[in-house]
């Protein structure tokens, strides 16, 4: 296979998520014909030690599990961070401006929205004792599905895919900040927060204005390490930890917008960071559904069903409401139309990758996580429902 095959082929493969969708259906397919054994691989004990992984007794335990969610995943949710970054701080980022007002305003409707219907529910199931912790999974929104169902629904043109993205990259980071903020670790210690301060300094003063250390390595190496650490020991979700070090890498002066092809040319450290390290976040993003996926078919419960309501009604039904106060207030993209917002809300329900890591943060191993990673799962279903909604709503495709 010549070269240029190969590289059309892996960007086909990294466009559609399909790494991610593989490992969800082996493991699937694992859990529901050796559940033992799929748990004994999730489990399996990769070194004891003093510096990494769950405490157990007075020596840390890295197990497969802690590697891929809390160790590899903090380059996923750094790409991500790098996005929210660089639309904030940078010329012509794409939460600059009153353009940015309205798609965050529906952000905030995706998440109230589903925490309302979720907590509700739950109160007239009388389930909030045993999963009412769980109302933070469905505000999460998938941006590798939502982006790819997205496409299929608008067109990859379309003015909506533009908000969608700006839409789940808000939604996600204040995903993150749940996260910390509810879903700790341990006994929260903020004296080892010091360290994230330590390696911003480092990274910023020495590796990036003293010694101008053009490659990213260094900063991620050693600034990185530095700053996981500290979230560690400090108890807040270590998968967190390389958000601290985004703003001291060397960056372009301007943001062509959320993932754009054009950053893959830009010389500056952080868009390389981004784009070569991209490839690696998708063969993480396998193993986190490997490891993350496998539950068996018959792991239905309340949170199944409070998952999927939170999801499919109030974050449709938020980001409309919402959506509909931004517009009176700030307008509306060029080329978007009122219907188009209730369409987005659909695509945007796609909890998935994020939706499952904040279930595995928010509940003990057991039933009820198993039944809230089901739900997690099962919004993958209301891709159909975009599509259709889509179709109701008379789209135009732009592509």
């Amino acid at each position: 296979m010549s070269q240029a095959n190969s590289e059309g082929m892996w960007a086909f493969i990294k466009e559609n998520s399909l790494l991610l969708i593989l490992g969800t259906f082996i493991a699937l397919w694992w859990a529901n014909t050796n559940y033992e054994g799929y748990q004994h691989f999730a489990h399996t004990v990769i070194l004891t030690n003093d510096w990494v992984g769950e405490l157990h007794g007075e020596h840390r335990v890295l197990t497969v599990h802690y590697l891929i969610n809390d160790v590899l995943m903090a380059l996923f949710f750094a790409i991500a961070g790098k996005e929210v970054w660089e639309a904030i701080a940078l010329q012509n980022g794409s939460l600059r401006g009153r353009q940015a007002l309205t798609p965050v305003i529906a952000t905030a409707g995706g998440v109230i929205g589903p925490i309302v219907v979720y907590l509700t529910i739950a109160g007239l199931l009388g389930a909030l004792e045993e999963a009412g912790n769980g109302w933070a999974i469905p505000t999460a929104t998938d941006i590798a599905f939502s982006y790819l169902v997205g496409k299929w629904v608008f067109g990859k043109n379309h003015p909506a895919v533009a908000f969608l993205l700006l839409l789940a990259i808000v939604d996600d980071a204040v995903g993150l900040v749940l996260i910390a903020a509810f879903y700790p670790k341990g006994e929260i210690q903020l004296v080892y927060l010091m360290l994230p301060v330590v390696a911003m300094l480092l990274n910023y003063f020495v590796f990036n204005r003293w010694l101008r250390i053009l490659n990213f390595w260094p900063y991620l190496i050693i600034g990185g390490s530095i700053s996981w650490l500290g979230f560690q020991l400090a108890g807040i979700h270590p998968a967190l930890g390389l958000l601290p070090i985004i703003p001291t890498m060397p960056h372009a002066d301007s943001d062509p917008g959320f993932f754009a092809q054009e950053e893959e040319g830009f010389p500056d450290t952080l868009n390389a960071f981004e784009h070569r390290m991209g490839g690696f976040v998708q063969l993480v993003l396998f193993g986190f559904a490997l490891a993350n996926a496998g539950v068996v078919f018959s792991a239905v419960g309340d949170a199944t069903w409070l998952v999927l309501a939170g999801l499919g009604i109030g974050k449709p039904f938020g980001i409309l409401l919402f959506g509909l106060a931004g517009i009176k207030l700030f307008g509306l993209s060029e080329g978007m139309r009122k219907a188009d917002l209730f369409v987005v809300g659909w695509v945007a329900a796609l909890g998935f990758t994020v939706a499952l890591f904040v279930a595995g943060s928010a509940f003990p191993e057991g039933a009820v996580r198993d039944a809230a990673k089901t739900g997690a799962l099962m919004s993958f279903f209301f891709a159909a429902a975009a599509l259709l909604t889509g179709r109701l709503c008379r789209v135009q495709r732009v592509n």
